[in-house]
């Protein structure tokens, strides 16, 4: 049985409809903890890494003295294995810095549900995805871009590795634990209880396409 190790940054953070694809395609599933607090998990006997979002950012010095030096150790130690690595929002920017790209602060958030737009012959289905972040990509030369926004890249690969700007995992009771733990989209002039009744009316049809993400991953990463 394939096995995948999924990194979160929050208690309140799980990997969701993701989580659900790969299980239902005979992964068995590891969910571990990384911040200041937790040890570094191993990658052994691991043939997936999913890194998911956090409410930090990769180019802040503080948290990569707190533990996310040891998440970049984590990237290095993976490719070096041949671990194909599947990164989510932040995870998808740790790849990006990784690989030796630029993650920056973006012009304008992106928080919602967008359609995004896929490069011609691209996987990646247009969406609607969620999104919900503040920083931007400016990739490597070694990453090929598999879909866009007016506002940032949306998803992209390099080499083995896949990483996606967006959430497939969440469904609304993901949305409703961020909110519950902090989350206060008000100050961003948006309505949490709107974003939530829109999110369970997006779920059922999220989740397919949560699936078919998953499976364009594991082709892309040999595991199909």
């Amino acid at each position: 049985m394939p096995r995948a190790l999924i990194l979160r940054h929050h208690d309140e953070d799980r990997p969701g409809l993701v989580g659900d694809a790969l299980e239902s395609r005979g992964f068995e599933i590891t969910v571990a903890l990384l911040d200041a607090q937790s040890p570094t998990p191993t990658l052994e006997n691991v043939d997936l890494l999913v890194i998911l979002g956090s409410k930090h950012a990769v180019y802040d010095a503080d948290v990569e003295a707190a533990w996310f030096g040891r998440e970049l150790a984590l990237i290095a130690d993976a490719d070096q294995r041949g671990v194909a690595i599947f990164g989510i929002c932040f995870g998808a920017q740790a790849l990006c810095r990784y690989f030796g790209g630029e993650v920056r602060r973006a012009k304008d958030a992106e928080i919602g549900w967008f359609t995004i737009d896929a490069e011609s012959g691209s996987p990646i289905s247009s969406g609607p995805w969620f999104e919900y972040h503040f920083d931007e990509c400016v990739l490597p030369d070694a990453a090929t871009i598999w879909a866009t926004s007016p506002r940032a890249v949306q998803a992209f690969a390099i080499g083995r590795h896949v990483g996606v700007q967006f959430h497939p995992e969440l469904d609304a009771a993901q949305l409703a634990e961020w909110f519950d733990a902090g989350d206060d989209v008000r100050d961003l002039g948006l309505n949490p209880e709107a974003l939530l009744e829109e999110t369970r009316r997006e779920t059922p049809a999220a989740r397919l396409r949560s699936a078919a993400l998953v499976d364009v991953v594991l082709t892309h990463t040999g595991q199909f």
